[in-house]
């Protein structure tokens, strides 16, 4: 099954992945679907949450077709399966483990592997990407972004991950990025949900800026 156009898709619709670390199941419905209303539908829970398959599914069964929903932090081939069978379709990963990429393709998901070399991005896309996490971002600053840009495929979706702030999307997004994953600036656990309501809004606002 080819993913590519359903992630790209997701990203052009809007180019911002929550990354919901530290979440508990007890509010990963309420949660996501705010993050949704507000305008953000790719959503990431990382495997080294609180029960995070519990998570997943919860706001997979809250959001539906509204949202993309799948795990980050994915380490092992055999959580590729896991994340399907909760819900999520979606397989967000640090490295670039060609196993842990061709697990989540045969399971049908999209998955996007964490890069920070041409290198690394160009293996990535050879054992079938469906975007590139550029990760940590505080490690590549635009300028490295653009260079990379420069020599990939231009119809390879990049995704800027790591201290990404509504202030820092701009630099980015003109040196090439197609989409921003963002960690702390959004979500923390505990944090109630006028604040994440307010605080997706400012970043949805300054990614329309950018458009």
């Amino acid at each position: 099954m080819d993913t590519t156009p359903t992630l790209v898709s997701w990203l052009r619709r809007m180019p911002l992945v929550a990354i919901l670390r530290g979440i508990e199941p007890a509010a990963a419905a309420e949660v996501g679907v705010a993050l949704v209303e507000a305008g953000i539908v790719i959503i990431e829970v990382p495997l080294n949450s609180p029960d995070p398959l519990r998570s997943i599914a919860a706001i997979a069964a809250a959001c539906g077709e509204r949202a993309l929903v799948g795990a980050g932090t994915v380490l092992r081939p055999a959580d590729a399966a896991a994340v399907k069978a909760a819900g999520g379709r979606l397989i967000v990963m640090p490295h670039g483990d060609a196993a842990v990429i061709a697990a989540a393709r045969a399971a049908g998901l999209a998955v996007m592997p964490g890069v920070l070399t041409p290198t690394e991005a160009f293996a990535a896309l050879a054992h079938g990407a469906d975007a590139l996490k550029l990760f940590p971002a505080e490690a590549c600053p635009p300028p490295v972004l653009r260079a990379m840009r420069a020599v990939l495929p231009p119809d390879a979706a990049i995704v800027v991950v790591g201290g990404v702030t509504a202030q820092r999307l701009g630099d980015y997004w003109r040196a090439g990025a197609s989409g921003f994953g963002v960690g702390s600036a959004l979500y923390t656990p505990g944090k109630s949900i006028a604040a994440l309501r307010a605080d997706a809004a400012a970043f949805v606002r300054a990614v329309a800026a950018l458009r």
